[in-house]
């Protein structure tokens, strides 16, 4: 699911702007009479409308956003995941799922107008020819790119393209002080949905999964053979702030753990067939004991995956009630390479449960659902939130749980919304955390890699001293952030923790910077606390 940057609806305007030109029309003398109209369908009147804009309107109007903000305002009022997809977004989200784009093989960061190489992809084209993190470039195919304002959108134009074809590079390494030219044939990239899989402890397992793409379950099963490898005999899933993705992926993944025959999700629609959707014998790790880590952006997919496990009571749900996405989308293309998502279906959980909550007042309304979630201190006890008795259902072993809304974890943890975190969170804000890490990094980065060579080693050794916290803090109050001592000294262990994070990750990627976070991250230290009882 996207978040919204904005709640305003243009369907309102569009019934104004035609209730308008009807109320004119009668004073208009230039047509001949509104019975022109007459015996037209709705759909001729909309192409009448159009063109009645097109020719008489008193400005100049951009059609096709027009036409766009129109389609989209159709759908919205179905139901709020109902979306029109234009061609100039299409084809990054395509990407996003399918799960690789043809490309050079980096992420990257926009800094102060230079184009930074953050990291670049392991076994892509550029990690092959040498491009290392912290890397700026400079120029492409000889055309300089500091001279103008670059955006993400100039960046994809640049440096995307064709499978087989060749770009040319100027790089600048601070490291070396120097300017390197390389020429890189582009590929495919992987887009991986797994962030890191990693073994916190001796016989625990932690998966974060970030999407589900249509490679996700061929990378579980092969990330999850390496942690058995290792002696995984128990598994925690991280699906926080994951918005879904491919339900054929989710059930997939269920398969894994449900017995044979076990119900794992249905879908029913009034053109669509109900279709129940089952677990087969190839069960990989029924025997391996699961946690699943849920928050208010566990969506979709996402929810689909922990129903399942919730109502067949294969393993424990922690964290806070996710979002309550209960609708199942086909996705239409057209010609020019737009798209719709329609809504066909609503899906259930094995218990009967549709989990989708109420999209009754309005697709504004249903945009400020979390914010009211927040207000009503639902996601920070959960005896704030309310069910109606017609909303019971029960687990395959009888326990109760809810639909029409999310779903309940089993153990609740809440935000952590202390006063005192007032400091950490207006550094953090502005990304000063991040920004000193960056700094701190470049220029010695191969000094520091030469010194811890792998993430364990950083993890393990790497401490924040006093001089980087006071730096941060001269950093803040030349960003205009005063310093606060009480609400310093409560979240310096944060402070510290998030900026070791940040290190780790511009040194090793998501092999250090999730490790580390997760140390100070309540949620996840519950669920070991669970596995270790």
């Amino acid at each position: 699911m996207n978040k919204q940057n904005s709640f305003y609806s243009p369907f309102i305007f569009s019934l104004l702007l035609i209730s308008g030109i009807i109320i004119g029309y009668s004073l208009s003398s230039n047509h001949s009479t509104y019975s022109q109209f007459g015996g037209f369908n709705e759909q001729s009147k909309i192409n009448e409308v159009l063109k009645l804009i097109q020719t008489d309107y008193v400005d100049t109007v951009n059609e096709q956003k027009l036409i766009e903000n129109s389609l989209n305002d159709i759908l919205h009022n179905l139901d709020p995941h109902s979306t029109y997809i234009p061609s100039s977004k299409f084809q990054n989200i395509a990407e996003e799922m399918s799960g690789d784009f043809e490309g050079i093989g980096i992420q990257y960061r926009i800094i102060k107008d230079s184009l930074v190489v953050i990291m670049p992809i392991s076994g892509g084209p550029s990690d092959k020819k040498g491009i290392r993190a912290g890397d700026r470039i400079v120029a492409v195919d000889d055309k300089n790119i500091t001279q103008i304002k670059i955006t993400n959108d100039t960046v994809m134009r640049l440096l995307k393209g064709p499978k087989g074809s060749k770009v040319q590079l100027t790089i600048f390494r601070p490291s070396i002080k120097k300017f390197l030219k390389f020429t890189i044939k582009r590929d495919k990239i992987p887009v991986y949905s797994i962030d890191i899989a990693y073994m916190p402890k001796t016989t625990i397992g932690y998966i974060k999964i970030n999407r589900f793409s249509a490679t996700t379950y061929d990378e579980f099963v092969s990330k999850t053979e390496i942690l058995k490898a290792k002696g995984m005999k128990k598994l925690i899933i991280d699906l926080r702030d994951n918005g879904g993705g491919y339900l054929r992926a989710a059930t997939n993944l269920c398969n894994d753990f449900l017995g044979d025959q076990a119900e794992i999700v249905s879908t029913i629609g009034k053109n669509r067939q109900k279709e129940i959707i089952k677990a087969n014998s190839e069960t990989r790790l029924q025997n391996t004991d699961l946690i699943i880590l849920i928050n208010e952006y566990s969506a979709s997919a996402s929810e689909i995956v922990t129903g399942a496990i919730q109502d067949n009571d294969r393993g424990i749900i922690i964290g806070r009630q996710s979002f309550g996405k209960g609708l199942v989308q086909e996705q239409i293309e057209f010609r020019d390479k737009s798209a719709i998502r329609l809504t066909v279906a609503r899906y259930y959980t094995p218990s009967g449960r549709c989990i989708q909550k109420s999209y009754a007042k309005g697709y504004k309304e249903y945009g400020t659902d979390l914010l009211k979630r927040y207000s009503n201190n639902e996601l920070i006890n959960p005896d704030s939130i309310h069910f109606a008795d017609s909303l019971k259902y029960y687990t395959k072993s009888g326990r109760l749980v809810y639909g029409g809304g999310g779903i309940m974890p089993d153990i609740f943890v809440p935000i952590d919304t202390n006063h005192l975190y007032t400091y950490f969170n207006k550094i953090t804000d502005q990304g000063l955390i991040y920004q000193y890490s960056f700094n701190y990094i470049d220029g010695k980065r191969e000094k520091l890699i030469s010194k811890y060579k792998t993430p364990d080693s950083f993890i393990k050794n790497f401490t924040v001293s006093t001089k980087m916290i006071s730096d941060i803090i001269d950093l803040a109050n030349k960003k205009g952030i005063p310093f606060e001592k009480e609400s310093f000294l409560f979240s310096k262990p944060q402070i510290q923790n998030r900026l070791k994070a940040f290190i780790g990750r511009g040194l090793f990627d998501n092999e250090a910077f999730y490790p580390i976070l997760l140390m100070q991250d309540k949620t996840f230290q519950k669920a070991i606390e669970e596995f270790e009882k």
